[in-house]
């Protein structure tokens, strides 16, 4: 009997976390020998019997959603959709970006991903972290799944870039390429990540935690170059902080239950980032919602 795409996907032996921790070239091997046929499991999976969340508009904050819809048909309206935004830490700004009330959607299906027993590439950058997975097609061993692709690259396209572009003016011809993975700290297993900043032109960091899903420590701790001041910023269910990623930050170690994030990244070709305190680029606001045509060029961070 012929085993199909995600038979043959569930029956592989994974590389070990110590050999993803030491990048040895059996791992890269691994992911990119199997690139079709994970597409092609996760394409079986997504079509099978159990139903799957639907990933779609809803999930959004309700203000954010039609401050953003009425922007790309009226491009002059988009301060709506930047007043929705607080500057909590100079060059760090919050909103709610998911509403709380459908955050359970999008955990369910992310959960459901993760028990389908296809193989997924933890994000292994500073660290490994052993509850997330890569998201973008860039990359190898990414949640392949269409509905969930569809849903990220209307995230990317419709919601990130431009926002990103209202409020990180200089960010504008460094945006051309998408990024993504999830994470999961658990006081047991992968607690912290300390300060670093990012490969990106800008960080969108979203929080996927339910409500009344509680948790204790886990606040991301920034650093402001000039002035040195220092803050810690908790997360609200469904909210979400932007900077640029060039702004030193760090995870603090979570003591107590479970916190889940997508962590999305802009930047470049071949990853160009602004230079820091670089020129602005001025653009008009139907510019600043549209889409590049630069295609994807294949190039990530880690």
């Amino acid at each position: 009997m012929r085993h199909t795409s995600l038979q043959h996907a569930r029956s592989l032996k994974r590389p070990t976390r110590e050999e993803m921790l030491h990048r040895t070239p059996t791992v890269q091997q691994f992911w990119t020998q199997n690139k079709d046929l994970f597409e092609g499991a996760w394409k079986e999976w997504e079509g099978g019997d159990a139903l799957k969340p639907v990933l779609d508009s809803s999930l959004y904050a309700p203000k954010l959603r039609a401050a953003v819809e009425q922007a790309w048909q009226d491009p002059s309206t988009e301060i709506a959709v930047k007043d929705l935004w607080e500057e909590v830490f100079p060059g760090v700004y919050e909103a709610q970006f998911f509403d709380p009330a459908r955050l359970a959607s999008l955990r369910e299906y992310l959960e459901s991903a993760a028990a389908a027993d296809i193989p997924l590439r933890p994000p292994y950058g500073i660290s490994l972290n052993r509850g997330g997975a890569m998201l973008d097609r860039r990359s190898p061993g990414y949640l392949a799944a269409p509905g969930f692709q569809s849903f990220y690259r209307d995230l990317m396209e419709s919601y990130m870039r431009p926002i990103s572009r209202l409020l990180f003016p200089d960010i504008v011809g460094f945006d051309t390429q998408t990024f993504g993975f999830s994470i999961q700290w658990q006081a047991d297993a992968d607690t912290s990540l300390r300060a670093h900043t990012d490969a990106s032109s800008v960080t969108l960091n979203l929080n996927l935690n339910l409500p009344g899903e509680e948790f204790s420590g886990s606040g991301v701790r920034f650093f402001d170059r000039e002035t040195r001041q220092v803050a810690e910023l908790s997360f609200a269910p469904g909210t979400a902080l932007i900077h640029h990623g060039s702004v030193p930050h760090e995870s603090m170690p979570i003591t107590k239950g479970e916190r889940s994030n997508l962590v999305l990244w802009l930047y470049g070709d071949q990853g160009e980032v602004p230079r820091f305190g670089g020129a602005q680029t001025e653009l008009d606001a139907r510019q600043r919602w549209s889409v590049p045509t630069t295609p994807d060029d294949g190039f990530a961070p880690f």
